[in-house]
This record gives structure tokens, C-alpha cells and sequence, in this order.
């Protein structure tokens, strides 16, 4: 599936319920910020994880990084579903950490917002700990961190500081929410 072409600036004047990308690096709490921004926004939520092929899971477990032939069909995948609740709304996430990524993502959801949770590594290397289990190892922080483009200006989206509680992140994004662009905005706890 060919993605239409990428409009510019990145819009958020949509009055329909947005669709939302939860992103930033492994281990920021993309999954717990993203469930509760959906069950606020009375949307439905997905684990952009859910969507990885079989072959990238097992390349992460073994604590190889992805490249980005690896991520071409995820990032494909989570953007058929940001297409496919445009207008519903919804939220996902996905690591999205290279504006090319992003860029891709708004192929087919324009008017996607994203909501970058950021961290610093000491902070999301100690959340990564609490999280046994899970696929990503913390091995693979450091290439995360590395691979990770700051949101441009022109992306409509939000940074949002991960050192504090689930509900306080979610309430700094509803309060970022305006009916026109605006320009990209950090808040810090």
C-alpha cells in the first residue's frame, strides 16, 4: 500500500477525536501513558509492539538493534491503523524515533499528534529494570537513545517529562490540546 503525500505542516485542526502517537525510546512508558491518554480521550488504544513482525521480536530479544529495513513494515503496519481510526480517533504507540519514521506515520495519518515521552537515561534505564519480560532488553537502551530525533517544529506534537505520574503526563498533553497549530511545546515536571 502506497501512503498518500506528505502535506505540510503536520495539521491539528481536525474537530474530529485525534489520533495520537505515544512515542519516545524504550522504556518511557509508551504502553501505560498511551492506555490511559485513550481511556481519557474514550478512544480505543494499541501497542504499536503488538504490530512488529515475528523476525523483529526475535532480533530484539537476542539484543540486536532493528535497522531500518527492519522497521519499514512496523512503521507501514501502525500507520494502516492510525489510517484506519482517522476521524474516530485513537492512540498508539510506537517508538517513532527518527523524524524520517514520523514522517511516514503522517503519510497516512496527517493530522496525527504526538505526544513524546522524555526521559533521561538514568530515569528510563531504572523503568526498563521494572519491566521483566518484555522483549526489548536494556542492552538496546543506548542505541534507542542514539537513533532518537527531537521533534521539529513544524511536527504537531508535544515533549512531554516521563519523571512523574501516569495521570500528571496525561493531564499536561489534554492541557497542550488546542483547536489550531500550535508550535511544539516541552513541559517538564
Amino acid at each position: 500500500m502506497t501512503p498518500p503525500p506528505l502535506p505540510a505542516p503536520w495539521s491539528t485542526t481536525s474537530p474530529h477525536r485525534p489520533v495520537v502517537v505515544v512515542m519516545g525510546v524504550s522504556g518511557s512508558g509508551k504502553s501505560t501513558v498511551g492506555a490511559a491518554l485513550a481511556e481519557r480521550l474514550g478512544v480505543p488504544f494499541a501497542d504499536g509492539d503488538d504490530l512488529h513482525p515475528a523476525e523483529n521480536i526475535a532480533k530484539m530479544s537476542a539484543g540486536r538493534p532493528l535497522d531500518d529495513a527492519d522497521r519499514g513494515p512496523w512503521l507501514e503496519a501502525v500507520g494502516r491503523w492510525l489510517a484506519g481510526h482517522a476521524g474516530s480517533g485513537g492512540v498508539i504507540t510506537c517508538s517513532a524515533l527518527k523524524r524520517s519514521y514520523r514522517d511516514l506515520l503522517r503519510r497516512f495519518a496527517p493530522d496525527a499528534e504526538l505526544v513524546h515521552l522524555h526521559g533521561r537515561h538514568d530515569v528510563i534505564a531504572r523503568r526498563q529494570a521494572d519491566r521483566p519480560g518484555h522483549f526489548m532488553p536494556p542492552s538496546l537502551l543506548a542505541s534507542q537513545f542514539a537513533a532518537l530525533e527531537p521533534l521539529d517544529t513544524v511536527e504537531a506534537g508535544v515533549v512531554l517529562d516521563v519523571d512523574g505520574d501516569v495521570s500528571s503526563i496525561v493531564d499536561r498533553y489534554l492541557a497542550h490540546r488546542h483547536p489550531t497549530p500550535q508550535p511544539l511545546l516541552e513541559f517538564r515536571a
